[in-house]
């Protein structure tokens, strides 16, 4: 938009024939979800779904710190055949431990940690098993 509303156009005629000259030229050809409908449409009403959609977006977690080291620790027993050596194993295992009592022994935002620091032979026993 790089012109001003001239007098005497109401500002709804003014923005149609905008978008009517925008259309015209192309401009609205080959954008990103063209023919598609709008997400979220159908779901419930939120008041914060902007927010929820920016935080989805930009990755950024919105979990209290226990719930996430929660689900690192769900995350890495899921993943454990993953792991590249047995080394490595322990030292994901080890880092994440020292993550849980560092939790536990402090106070926390959001509901408490009531994890207990995982049994790294047991997980490196899975991990064999696995291979």
């Amino acid at each position: 938009m790089t012109e001003r509303k001239p007098a005497g156009i109401s500002f709804e005629t003014w923005v149609e024939r905008q978008i009517r000259d925008a259309q015209d030229r192309g401009e609205f050809d080959g954008l990103a979800n063209h023919g598609k409908p709008l997400a979220g449409l159908d779901g419930p009403a939120d008041d914060l779904w902007w927010v929820k959609s920016w935080l989805r977006r930009e990755e950024i977690s919105y979990l209290p710190p226990a719930l996430v080291l929660r689900k690192d620790v769900e995350d890495c027993v899921e993943h454990l055949a993953e792991a590249p050596s047995e080394e490595a194993l322990r030292s994901v295992v080890a880092a994440l431990n020292e993550r849980i009592l560092r939790a536990n022994a402090t106070t926390v935002s959001g509901p408490p940690s009531s994890l207990m620091p995982l049994d790294v032979e047991r997980l490196v026993q899975r991990w064999h098993a696995a291979r």
